[in-house]
């Protein structure tokens, strides 16, 4: 499963930018935002279908 990850604005919380990942990638990146402070949306990626 695939998830997209938007890094949100520390002010108003509007998505700075976004990235789409692997299940297995999504830990590591919730651990360097917590690290330093960022706030994170996460949601399920849309797959296209086949």
């Amino acid at each position: 499963m695939r998830f997209e990850i938007m890094r949100l604005d520390d002010v108003d919380g509007t998505p700075v930018d976004t990235t789409v990942v692997d299940a297995a990638s999504v830990n590591g990146i919730v651990q360097q935002a917590a690290a330093v402070g960022q706030r994170l949306w996460i949601r399920p990626a849309d797959t296209p279908t086949p």
